[in-house]
């Protein structure tokens, strides 16, 4: 099985590469995927479910990074086995290249199946593992876009907010100290009220 494809992510190189090599980014959007332990540097063992047509298996295997050239590519070596479903094994090649305020993320895939997964037929595997990289890409841009909508929020309604109102002369000054207390005591208020409207 082969498979290229590239995607826009909507984040810096530097903030992709970041969470393309973070187990717990990677484990939210993988489907299926239990877990994503950090052997060394370069190793990963990965457990996850994967569904093929009528055959579903829990996969346990290892993926080994190499090629390494932060924050630009990398090249992955895959190999898992599912019991009686069968194993996978194979290799990718990711790049990652700035595009405006975003990233181009382009990968190669190269793989094979074994046991009751190759039985299935080419087709239907191909099938799912587009399905798979759909999903995962799809969650992907999701985790990296709500990242950064926060802070681009922000920073607009930063631009569109009037400057501060001056002080007015006449009003009596008030210390900080007497602010704190004014604060502190509309909270208790605001938490007894609700414990009696709560209650």
């Amino acid at each position: 099985m082969e498979m290229t494809g590239e995607q826009l992510i909507p984040a810096s190189q530097q903030e992709t590469w970041e969470a393309l090599n973070d187990p717990e980014v990677l484990k939210a959007c993988v489907p299926g995927c239990e877990s994503i332990d950090r052997l060394s540097d370069t190793e990963y063992q990965v457990l996850m479910v994967v569904r093929v047509g009528p055959v579903s298996a829990k996969f346990k295997g290892k993926l080994a990074l190499s090629d390494l050239d932060p924050p630009q590519s990398y090249s992955i070596a895959f190999e898992g086995q599912g019991g009686a479903a069968g194993f996978a094994k194979g290799g990718a090649r990711v790049r990652l290249a700035p595009e405006g305020a975003s990233t181009r993320l382009s990968y190669d895939v190269k793989a094979s199946v074994g046991g009751k997964l190759a039985q299935i037929g080419s087709r239907l595997v191909d099938a799912a593992a587009r399905k798979v990289a759909n999903d995962f890409f799809g969650a992907f841009n999701e985790r990296m876009a709500a990242l950064h909508a926060p802070a681009e929020a922000a920073h607009e309604r930063e631009e569109h907010l009037p400057g501060p109102v001056p002080r007015d002369p006449d009003l009596p000054a008030v210390a900080d100290v007497t602010l704190a207390f004014f604060a502190a005591g509309v909270l208790v208020v605001v938490a007894v009220g609700l414990i009696v409207f709560l209650g």
